[in-house]
């Protein structure tokens, strides 16, 4: 265990077990803003990627390998020296790389998903973790399915691993099958079966598929692990990982109870929330713990009459305290570009040249249209931004006429490089017929699986935040967008999706999971 025996790491996986999530295929760049909005948050290890599964992903954790030098960045691996060459391709520039090696310790994993003997998944487990270690200094060994193996045997395994140089040990419950009394047990009796698990740092890495994940999670630490993975908003493979921000404030708001630190910036947990969300394209529940719209919100009068008398009466946090303060206005139509600039910094964004350019002339679209502008619309605008350098097709103009019992019309500019496009299109609504009218142009193969709309922020005059998701041979693509008007936003992140299904994907991800 770590030395420091009160502190836990907090290892982020957003970018690697959340963007595994249906419909989530983050870019490079994007991988990048998430980054460094975790390296404000302070987490102490940021899971990258899973470098073999496409040189796209090699750029982006190579990206961000480069760009963020104050936290340890990891690639996932399996027990293949291919997979382990491509993680040192992406880590290489890394201030502090980590390369993060898995494979499945079940006998139901090793008879039908491995075909390997026990004998041979030890073998690979040796093999792997020594050549890791040629190439870096901190490797990570997980047992993929931990909590459905044999005690004896996983116990044989991470000894084998610990012997072959890993310094952190990784248990996950890789189905969220456990429960936290039983993954306490789980803990503790590979403690007794390894004593020199005690020289390394035992990491807890839990998915939510029954409910339990930060539950276990905090059992794990109880139990001694000193390090948590975990995602924003808990995000994952199917229903998800247990949530950063849960883990983080369930140590900080009980902390007389479990006596244990992080490093996290607590104030920064909101605007890594938001910011996650919209490049996913994942919303955000309204009853979500401590970071859905309904968290710090009363309705009911008894509530609402105990807060005004003291907020302690049904508040155990402060919304201050995860970064709420944040939704301030700060900006109207008469704000210069140097303002702009100041106020992005203000708020951890370093934005100048053509960047700048692009999101002054954003702010200034928006600012004609809304009274004020909000630091989450500042927000929103570079969000989209970054979504903007290589679009193939850009909406220049649409008009619909509409009119309850009737069919609409819509009537739509596109622009593809030097050339304009226009078509018209008839539908149930507005939306339809915009859709109907932009594939007369794209003539996009994938059909609509997802339309989900949600405001930036509060009032009439919110930005409207859209998702769309086509579907296309059992692939999903997304295209998300932001504008004052939805039928807006809704044709341009149409347009977003359509080039991801026309540009396809020559190198298809390899998914896997831990």
């Amino acid at each position: 265990m770590s030395t420091n025996q009160d502190y836990v790491k907090i290892f982020d996986t957003t970018l690697r077990d959340g963007e595994q999530s249906p419909g989530i295929s983050l870019n490079a760049q994007e991988k990048l803003e998430i980054a460094r909005q975790l390296e404000r948050l302070g987490v102490d290890i940021i899971e990258a990627g899973f470098a073999v599964s496409s040189p796209g992903e090699i750029k982006g954790i190579g990206l961000v390998a480069e760009h963020v030098r104050s936290c340890t960045i990891a690639s996932l691996n399996r027990t293949q020296q291919g997979d382990i060459d491509a993680s040192w391709e992406a880590l290489k520039n890394a201030e502090s790389p980590r390369f993060h090696v898995f494979i499945a310790t079940s006998d139901l994993h090793m008879e039908h998903k491995l075909r390997m003997t026990p004998e041979q998944v030890l073998e690979q487990t040796r093999d792997a973790v020594t050549y890791a270690r040629t190439k870096v200094s901190d490797v990570e060994f997980s047992c993929e399915d931990a909590t459905r193996s044999r005690p004896e045997f996983m116990a044989e395994v991470v000894r084998a691993a610990l012997a072959a140089g890993a310094t952190t040990i990784n248990i996950p419950d890789t189905v969220g099958y456990t429960t936290p009394e039983e993954y306490k047990e789980i803990l503790e009796t590979l403690y007794a079966n390894v004593p020199e698990l005690h020289e390394a740092t035992l990491s807890v890495h839990t998915h939510n598929d029954l409910g339990l994940a930060t539950a276990n999670s905090l059992a794990g630490v109880q139990a001694g692990a000193r390090q948590v993975e975990v995602a924003i908003n808990g995000i994952g493979e199917r229903a998800g990982n247990s949530a950063l921000e849960e883990i983080v404030m369930a140590l900080r708001t009980r902390n007389a109870f479990y006596g244990f630190q992080t490093g996290i910036e607590t104030t920064e947990i909101a605007r890594a929330s938001r910011l996650v969300s919209r490049l996913s394209g994942y919303p955000v529940q309204p009853n979500k713990a401590i970071v859905g719209k309904n968290a710090f919100a009363h309705e009911a009068g008894i509530h609402q009459d105990g807060v005004l008398k003291n907020r302690r009466t049904y508040e155990i946090m402060d919304a201050e305290s995860i970064g709420l303060e944040h939704n301030e206005l700060v900006l109207g139509k008469h704000s210069g570009r140097a303002a702009l600039q100041a106020a992005y910094a203000d708020m951890g964004y370093a934005i100048e040249g053509d960047e700048l350019k692009r999101a002054f002339a954003k702010f200034k679209e928006i600012a004609d249209r809304k009274k004020t502008v909000s630091a989450l619309d500042l927000e929103a605008i570079i969000d989209d931004q970054s979504r903007d350098t290589a679009e193939r097709w850009i909406l220049e103009g649409l008009a619909l006429r509409t009119s309850t019992g009737e069919t609409s019309h819509a009537e739509v500019k596109v622009r593809e490089g030097d050339q304009v496009h226009t078509a018209t299109g008839e539908g149930d609504g507005p939306i339809d017929a915009a859709f109907i009218a932009l594939n007369a142009i794209v003539k996009t193969a994938g059909e609509l699986r997802e339309f989900n709309v949600n405001a930036v922020t509060g009032g009439n005059d919110a930005l409207g935040d859209v998702r769309v998701v086509l579907e296309h041979d059992g692939r999903r693509y997304t295209g998300q967008s932001v504008a004052p008007d939805i039928t807006e936003a809704a044709a341009q992140a149409f347009l977003r999706a359509a080039a991801l299904v026309a540009a396809g994907n020559p190198n298809p991800m390899v998914r896997e999971t831990i």
